[in-house]
């Protein structure tokens, strides 16, 4: 089971545990497969997070992913667009450890 915001959630993954609206009524199953129009319904109710079917991944270090990122990046950073999908990329190195909560990667299962 791991805990994901909801800016990351992607269609096909599963909930692990319902969705409850702020009365505490149930809005989304256990076991319901997310499609776009429901993780759009999910950020309506304003919803931060939910939890979804699968383990936490055991990610590396933040900074040594984003070491890699940028030494990935760095002979083409003043390319159009290169600096935009580096900061892009950056976004979603951090998202991910929002995600588990966690800066080593170990994640918080």
């Amino acid at each position: 089971m791991a805990r994901i915001l909801v800016k990351n959630l992607t269609p096909g993954m599963k909930l692990e545990r319902p969705v409850l609206n702020k009365n505490g009524l149930v809005m989304l199953g256990q076991n319901t497969e997310l499609t776009s129009s429901l993780i759009d319904k999910i950020r309506d109710m304003e919803v931060s997070s939910v939890y979804v079917q699968g383990g936490a991944r055991n990610l590396p270090p933040k900074q040594e992913l984003l070491g890699r990122l940028h030494d990935r990046f760095k002979n083409v950073e003043n390319m159009p667009y290169m600096g935009v999908l580096k900061r892009l990329l950056i976004e979603h190195i951090e998202g991910l450890y929002e995600d588990h909560g966690s800066e080593n990667g170990k994640g918080q299962g």
